[in-house]
């Protein structure tokens, strides 16, 4: 089990909305890797959150790239405007687009790093068109549209067959309820690029936690790679560490 760099993606959906510039700073300072942008067109999500205008604005002043998830039912139009603006990735939902390998050709070519999401009822199956084109996979933990639910752990399973069955090599990044209390079982499975909205910015010291959620990720992470080790020692030498004696 090969490790992948963890990177910690605090989610504006939860930052003070009057305060943007403020937000982006305090994750900032507890060293958080990416800015995770959650836009809804209250078509294929019943809300409506970021639009592009906004995304500029925070390129403007963001001192990490910013991650746009796009909730939307046409992600290659919006997705569009949003390279335009300044996103570093976008990411479209599997569930809306009919051919996912010509869907991130397209973002590709727009400048921006492509992901494809995947909502908790889908099936990991489904994602198999895709892999082979996108740089990263978006794991609902929870029902998109929404900020502050309960998370799904029986997700899990998905990130477990992305790393093991497809031996998807790129980024797997979990969206929904990642806080203190499940973000090293989501480490454990594979994913690296961590998603936290209320964790983070409902935290008393958003910095502090950034930092939290890191060190719980890395030891998961690296217990899940020295775990995998040990296994793989004795599968080879008959099921015992000293060869079966």
């Amino acid at each position: 089990m090969s490790a992948h760099r963890i990177l910690i993606a605090p989610s504006l959906l939860s930052v003070d909305f009057a305060n943007m510039e403020r937000g982006l700073r305090l994750v900032e300072g507890g060293g958080a890797d990416l800015h995770h942008v959650d836009v809804m067109d209250g078509h294929f999500v019943p809300n409506l959150s970021i639009g592009p205008p906004v995304v500029r604005s925070l390129a403007r002043v963001a001192k990490i790239p910013l991650d746009c998830h796009l909730m939307v039912t046409d992600p290659l139009a919006y997705g569009a405007r949003f390279a335009e603006m300044g996103a570093w990735g976008v990411t479209f939902h599997i569930e809306v687009v009919d051919d996912p390998a010509a869907a991130a050709a397209a973002l590709r070519t727009m400048g921006v790093r492509a992901g494809v999401a995947i909502n908790p009822p889908t099936p990991v199956e489904r994602l198999e068109a895709a892999l082979d084109h996108v740089d990263m996979v978006l794991v609902m933990s929870v029902n998109p549209g929404f900020g502050g639910q309960s998370f799904m752990p029986d997700v899990l399973t998905k990130v477990e067959a992305l790393r093991g069955r497809y031996g998807f090599g790129g980024d797997i990044e979990m969206d929904g309820g990642v806080g203190p209390g499940t973000i090293a079982a989501c480490a454990a499975a594979g994913a690296n690029v961590l998603v936290a909205g209320s964790a983070v910015y409902g935290a008393q010291d958003p910095a502090a936690r950034v930092a939290e959620l890191r060190r719980l990720a890395e030891n998961a992470t690296e217990n899940a790679t020295e775990n995998a080790t040990e296994n793989a020692t004795e599968n080879a030498t008959g099921g015992a560490p000293d060869g079966g004696r």
